[in-house]
C-alpha cells in the first residue's frame, strides 16, 4: 500500500453465509478430560492457559472422563436431564402461542439447556442471578411454577408482574432471579454491585451476572470487570458464546482477541471456558467459580460455548444470515442427546425411559398452559388492572404518580 492510496476498515465476515456449506473441520476443541482443573485458590496468572481451551467432560462415546467429572450422582444427572427436557418443551410451547397470536414476543434458548440448568444447580438459596432473556433454565431448575411463567408471557390477569414487564422478562427474588432488563450487558455491573454489597454486609450470598458473546462490545462489560477485579468482588460473570448475536456473527464483538475469556485476563480475573452443550461441564466449572466466589476468592469469567440452534426471537429470520445446516454441523452436539446417552451407558436411563419421561412432561406443560390461558392471553380474557402500574414501584408513591394515577382515574 503507498501513501497516497485511502485508508480502509477490516470488517470481520462470518465463515459461512446462506447457501454455504457449513464445515468446521478446523475448529480446536479439546479431547473430553483434557483440560486440568486448578486448585480452588489459584491464581488468575498460574492459569492464564484456561482462558483458551475448552472444558469438556463427555467423551464422544458418552463416558464422564477427566478431572472435572464425578461431580453429580446418578439422580442428580437424571434431575439435569428432566429439567432440560422442561426447558426444551415449555419453549417448544410458548414459541406456539406467539405464532398462533396469544403473545406477542418469545425467546428460545434451544441447543443452550444445560447452560442455565447446570449453573442453577451449582448455587445456594439467596444467591442472586442477574440474567438476560435466555436463561429460562434457571428458573425451570429451581422449580419456579410453569404456570406463573406463563402468566408473565400472556401479560394475564394472573400475571405476577401485573403486565409491566415485556414477554419473558420474568422476576423473582425468591428464586434469586433479578428482573430481566432488555438494556443488555446492564447485568454485568449490576451483578457486581450487588455482590459488593454482600460482601459489605458481612453476608455469605454470591452473585452471577449473564450476557451474550454479542453484548460484551458494551462498556458495561469493560466496566463491570475494572470494579470486580479491583474489589474482589464475590461474584460469576457468565458469557453466553452461542455465536450469533441477533444477526452478527460473534467475530464483530470478540474483535482479533483469541476467544472471549481471554478478555479477563487483563483484569486479572481467573477466565475459563467450558463447552456449554456439555451439562458436567457446565456444572462442575460453575460449582468451581461460584465455590471460589463464597470463599472470598474473588470473580470469575466463564465463557459458555455452545450453539444458538434458534432463531435469536420470534421476530428474527437466521435464513437471512447462516445457512440451514449450521445448527446440524456445530461439532459439539445436542445437550439432551449427550446427557441423554451418558446416563444410558451407566445404565440409569433407556430410550423407553426417555421416551416415556419426554411425554410426561410435554402433557404437564400443556396443561400448565391451559390453566395459565384460563386467566387470559394477549388478545382475550383476564387483563392486570390498569391501576396496579402505579403500585409496588416505589416505597412511597411520589406526587407526580399520584396525579397520573387520579388523572387515570384512579
Amino acid at each position: 500500500m503507498s501513501e497516497t492510496e485511502p485508508l480502509s476498515l477490516y470488517v470481520p465476515e462470518p465463515e459461512f453465509r446462506p447457501g454455504d456449506t457449513p464445515d468446521y473441520s478446523d475448529v480446536k476443541i479439546a479431547a473430553a478430560g483434557e483440560v486440568d482443573r486448578p486448585a480452588l485458590n489459584a491464581k488468575a496468572d498460574d492459569i492464564r492457559e484456561l482462558a483458551y481451551p475448552i472444558i469438556r467432560v463427555l467423551n464422544r462415546d458418552g463416558k464422564a472422563v477427566g478431572p472435572w467429572a464425578d461431580m453429580l450422582s446418578a439422580e442428580e444427572l437424571r434431575e439435569g436431564l428432566r429439567d432440560m427436557l422442561k426447558v426444551r418443551a415449555f419453549d417448544a410451547r410458548m414459541q406456539m402461542a406467539q405464532r398462533q397470536g396469544k403473545t406477542s414476543f418469545y425467546m428460545q434458548c434451544l441447543g443452550e439447556e444445560a447452560i442455565a440448568t447446570a449453573f442453577r444447580k451449582a448455587l445456594k438459596p439467596g444467591d442472586m442471578n442477574f440474567p438476560t432473556y435466555r436463561q429460562q433454565g434457571l428458573l425451570i431448575a429451581d422449580d419456579y411454577p410453569i404456570v406463573e411463567m406463563m402468566n408473565q408471557i400472556y401479560s394475564n390477569g394472573a400475571d405476577p408482574l401485573k403486565g409491566r414487564q415485556l414477554p419473558i422478562m420474568y422476576s423473582s427474588k425468591k428464586h434469586g432471579f433479578f428482573t430481566i432488563s432488555g438494556n443488555l450487558a446492564t447485568q454485568f455491573i449490576q451483578a457486581v454491585g450487588w455482590a459488593m454489597g454482600s460482601a459489605i454486609a458481612g453476608d455469605t450470598k454470591i452473585a452471577a451476572g449473564w450476557i451474550g458473546d454479542g453484548s460484551t462490545a458494551e462498556s458495561d462489560f469493560h466496566s463491570a470487570l475494572v470494579f470486580a477485579s479491583c474489589y474482589r468482588a464475590p461474584v460469576v460473570l457468565n458469557i453466553v458464546n452461542n455465536q450469533w448475536a441477533i444477526s452478527t456473527f460473534q467475530g464483530i464483538a470478540r474483535g482479533k482477541a483469541a476467544t472471549f475469556a481471554s478478555r479477563g485476563l487483563g483484569f486479572g480475573i481467573p477466565s475459563l471456558r467450558v463447552d456449554g452443550n456439555d451439562y458436567l461441564a457446565v456444572y462442575a466449572v460453575s460449582k468451581w467459580a461460584i465455590d471460589r466466589a463464597r470463599q472470598g476468592l474473588g470473580p470469575t469469567l466463564i465463557e459458555h460455548v455452545t450453539y444458538r440452534a434458534g432463531a435469536h426471537s420470534t421476530s428474527d429470520d437466521p435464513s437471512a444470515y447462516r445457512p440451514k445446516e449450521e445448527s446440524d454441523a456445530w461439532p459439539l452436539g445436542d445437550p439432551v442427546e449427550r446427557l441423554k446417552t451418558h446416563l444410558i451407558g451407566l445404565g440409569e436411563w433407556s430410550e423407553e425411559r426417555h421416551t416415556q419421561t419426554k411425554a410426561e412432561i410435554e402433557s404437564k406443560i400443556v396443561q400448565a398452559q391451559k390453566e395459565a390461558e384460563s386467566h387470559g392471553t394477549l388478545h382475550d380474557g383476564d387483563k392486570p388492572l390498569v391501576r396496579d402500574m402505579f403500585e409496588d414501584v416505589f416505597e412511597v408513591t411520589p406526587p407526580h404518580l399520584l396525579a397520573q394515577r387520579q388523572e387515570a382515574g384512579y
